[in-house]
Formats: structure tokens, sequence, C-alpha cells
């Protein structure tokens, strides 16, 4: 049967429409202003997004970031926890490469190991140490301090009282003298970092040590107090200073600074949550050396979790609900 030539482009329409209809659904079209608003769940925003908080990989750090956390969650804030980044130069780094907004810093590692100001002249000022960190930080990487805590979380080293009084050590002088006899313990950034290895042998001479041993920051007073060394890197909060009545050798040629904690913070996640640096300064007046060092031991020699320590103490101090 023949079909006129009406009825066959009719048959043929209706079986092209659709195919036009397909085609011409990948052309623009108007979306209503929700669906087209960008996708900021990852990103720092008054009101919304995620503020990331930072930590390096060591107790005392652990607990502040998770200190950190609970802040600003409790002002409202979403927040993400990216702990155990692995030392100074990594935390550094992120904050340079917006992968982290915040996070804990001491005065001291800011002034030699960020902006390697190994010449400052006033590094027992706390206020004068400070306020160089805060500007070098501002003009070189745009990047923000809070306000600092009163605890001093100074490089040390550290001795047991049974291999201080063998090998005659009280000072660093008398630790840089019998060098070649003795073991250092510490983490393996303190082998390069400004002030660490390389700055007390600048400023107490060229010595080099019978062994450094590089280990997790955790293990260093668990290979001291069994006799895998001699010498401990130490911090002024570490709770097992007092636990192991070790012996904190002099700093008799005052090499080492002042080390506060505070936040260093990026300045477009103030601009876009102001409500951290208002959370963040009321936590900063409670951590004193003392504090510190009873925290630090909670997690380091009782094993509890950094998470639990920091909740515990902040409802405590009436810091969160």
């Amino acid at each position: 049967m023949k079909l006129n030539r009406g009825l066959m482009l009719a048959l043929l329409m209706a079986l092209l429409l659709p195919l036009i209809a397909a085609c011409g659904s990948d052309e623009p079209t108007a979306t209503p202003a929700s669906a087209s608003s960008p996708d900021t769940s990852g990103s720092t925003q008054s009101g919304g997004g995620t503020v990331r908080v930072g930590t390096k990989n060591f107790t005392e750090q652990f607990i502040l970031g998770e200190m950190y956390k609970l802040m600003l969650e409790d002002a409202g804030l979403t927040v993400e926890l990216k702990d155990n980044l692995n030392g100074t130069p990594v935390a550094q780094a992120a904050l340079e490469n917006n992968e982290i907004d915040l996070y804990p810093e001491y005065t001291g590692t800011g002034l030699l190991t960020v902006l390697q100001m190994t010449d400052f002249a006033n590094k027992s000022d706390a206020k004068a140490v400070f306020e160089a960190v805060k500007q070098g930080y501002k003009e070189k990487y745009n990047l923000v301090w809070l306000d600092p805590a009163p605890m001093n979380n100074t490089q040390a080293l550290a001795m047991t009282k049974e291999g201080s009084e063998k090998f005659g050590v009280v000072t660093i002088s008398d630790m840089a003298a019998k060098a070649d006899q003795l073991r250092m313990i510490g983490p393996p950034e303190f082998q390069e970092r400004e002030d660490g290895l390389p700055g007390i042998q600048a400023a107490y001479g060229n010595f080099q040590l019978k062994e450094y041993i590089p280990v997790d920051p955790g293990l260093k007073y668990k290979g001291l107090t069994e006799g895998q060394a001699d010498v401990a890197v130490a911090f002024g909060t570490d709770g097992e200073i007092a636990k192991f009545n070790l012996v904190v050798l002099k700093d008799d040629k005052g090499l080492f600074p002042i080390y506060q904690v505070a936040p260093v913070v990026r300045q477009d996640a103030l601009d876009k949550n102001p409500a951290i640096a208002e959370a963040l300064n009321k936590l900063s007046p409670k951590l004193t050396d003392e504090v510190m060092q009873r925290l630090n031991y909670e997690v380091s020699g009782n094993g509890r979790e950094p998470v639990d320590v920091a909740r515990e103490f902040l409802k405590n101090e009436g810091l969160i609900k």
C-alpha cells in the first residue's frame, strides 16, 4: 500500500521530535538561585562551611587541636580536624597552600624555624618575640597570630638523674664537652631545625654526638628511661619531666627563645569566620605550664585519648557547654 507524501512527512516528524528534544537538553537553561550557588562544603565561610584545624605530630598538639575543635564547635562553627601533620615545615606549608585554616604554633618556632630570625636580640622577652612573629607572619605570609598562652613550652634537653650524675652533666655546655660519649634521642626534625641540633652546635661549639636516635616524639622518654639514650630532646610542658624526676640541662648560653603557643590563622579564614578569634582567645589565658604538664601526662603517661582530656578540661573551666 502506498502512503501519500503528507502522511509520510507526518510520520517522519513524529519519529524525529523526541530526538530533537533530547539534543536540545544540553543547552543552558535557567536554574533557581539556590541551585546555581557555588558549593562551599569545603570552604571556610561565616554561617557555614568548614574550619580546618591542623596539628603537628606530638601529644601537646593533639590535645590543643582537640581543644580548638571543641571551642569552635561550641561557637557554632563546623570543624574538620587534620591532626598528625609531620612537623613544622608540613604544618606551615599546609597553611600557605590553603590545606588547613589554622593550627597551634609556638612563638620560638615561628621566630627561628619559620622566619629564620636567628639573630633576634630579645629571645627571652616573651612580648618582643610575640610581636616579632606576629608582624613577620603578617608581612610575609598574610597569617595572623591570635593571643598567646602564658605557658612556655621551651626547647630543652633532659637527662635522668642517674645519667646526669654519671657523666657530670648539668648544663648544655657540659653536654657539648662530653658529646662524643652521649647518645641523644628525639624527633627526626630536631636534627635540621635552627632551634634544634644545628642551633645548639652553632652556639655551644661544633660538637659531635656519639649518636642521634630519631624517633616518634611519643617514644623519646621511653628510650631515655630504658637506657637506650643518655639525653632526650624535651619541652618545658612535658609531663614526663616531673614524673621521672628528670634533670633539665641549663641553657647557660641563652640559646632557646620563649615558646608560647597560639593559634596561627589564615587571614581569609578570619575574614569569613570572625568567631574564630573570639572563641580561641578565651582559651589561651587558661593554658599555663602546670596545666599543660598535667594534661600532657594524662595522654602520654596515663593513656587517655586527647579528645577526652581536652573536653574534660574545657567543661571544668566552663569554656564549653
